[in-house]
């Protein structure tokens, strides 16, 4: 006899994009959806099946294979009132768009003094593991966080997904929400029906910890957790932070976590050079120096360009790779 309550669901990943969409367009009928085969075909991974039968062509819009384009139409929508979701099939299709994003989606409130405002979520599939070539598999967040204007998110569970991505709708200024592929069918987790939100700029410690904090985020949280359960067999306490909202980032939380510690590891699978290990390292150091016991570890992806099949998981992080960061941090 199943003990789920009767107001949750047991949603994978990506049901839970599309049961957030379905939420926030039932919710609010200025949101709408567009992007290529979004409508009619349900999006190249099914993130928007059932949307177009449901809310119709002038909500759930297909649109030609050009991401500039897309992004372009969903700034004008969006300046006159309404909240555009537009898809980008793969985030490393989003160059095209880039342009639109950074000089006027990002700059439209400053720009205009306040006159106008951008609400607009660009979601995109992100990162690697699925066995897709270099563009659909790329992890660049970091261009994003640069820029100011954007906020950025990374859910790495279905209950965040559907409450980050209804907070993302109704936030007034533009929102980049990366859904890590790896894991759109990787497991299920309970979702309520109803809609809810999950407030942006605030990290969640998915474990307690005393020895050492590891901060990560979207599909890498689960091999940092799995990575923190091995430890434990030896003793090493770790905290495990996801941060889900990259910007604003939330630096109470990631302090107060070093602070208790005094030893971290961050883990991403974006480059190293230029990746937000970086910044979260050059905060602790700018903030909480004091506290630190050891150097700061970085479990990333190379320099280089993501590599096709047979080097993949060798490129990504795993559990094994985040060990042993774990266990030279608390020996040192």
């Amino acid at each position: 006899m199943s003990t789920q309550k009767p107001d949750t669901q047991n949603l994978t990943l990506v049901q839970a994009v599309r049961d957030g969409l379905k939420s926030e367009m039932h919710r609010d009928e200025d949101v709408l959806v567009l992007g290529e085969d979004v409508g009619k075909n349900g999006g190249v991974f099914r993130a928007t099946e059932g949307l177009y039968e449901e809310f119709g062509e002038d909500r759930v819009i297909d649109t030609p294979l050009a991401e500039s384009g897309i992004v372009g139409t969903s700034i004008g929508m969006a300046a006159y009132g309404l909240r555009p979701v537009p898809e980008i099939q793969f985030s490393g299709f989003m160059y095209p768009a880039f342009d639109q994003i950074v000089s006027h989606a990002a700059r439209l409130r400053n720009r205009s003094r306040g006159r106008f405002s951008c609400p607009m979520v660009v979601r995109a599939p992100y990162g690697g593991g699925i066995r897709a070539p270099e563009h659909h598999s790329e992890s660049k967040e970091a261009i994003y966080v640069h820029e100011a204007g954007l906020k950025v998110v990374v859910p790495s569970t279905p209950y965040d997904t559907k409450g980050l991505l209804a907070a993302s709708i109704r936030d007034p200024d533009p929102v980049i929400f990366l859904e890590p592929k790896l894991i759109y069918r990787a497991f299920r987790g309970d979702v309520p029906e109803e809609p809810y939100t999950v407030e942006l700029g605030e990290a969640a410690v998915r474990r307690e910890g005393a020895d050492v904090s590891v901060f990560t985020w979207g599909a890498m949280t689960r091999p940092t957790l799995s990575a923190a359960e091995s430890v434990a067999d030896d003793g090493i306490d770790c905290e495990v932070v996801d941060m889900r909202t990259l910007s604003p980032m939330d630096t109470d939380t990631l302090l107060a976590s070093f602070e208790k510690t005094g030893r971290a590891v961050v883990v991403h699978e974006a480059p190293k050079t230029g990746g937000l290990a970086g910044e979260i390292t050059a905060t602790i150091q700018e903030e909480a120096l004091y506290y630190q016991e050891a150097p700061i570890e970085r479990v990333t992806g190379f320099d280089v360009p993501y590599p096709l099949y047979a080097l993949e998981d060798y490129y990504m992080p795993e559990d094994t790779r985040i060990e042993e960061a774990i266990r030279e941090t608390v020996a040192f």
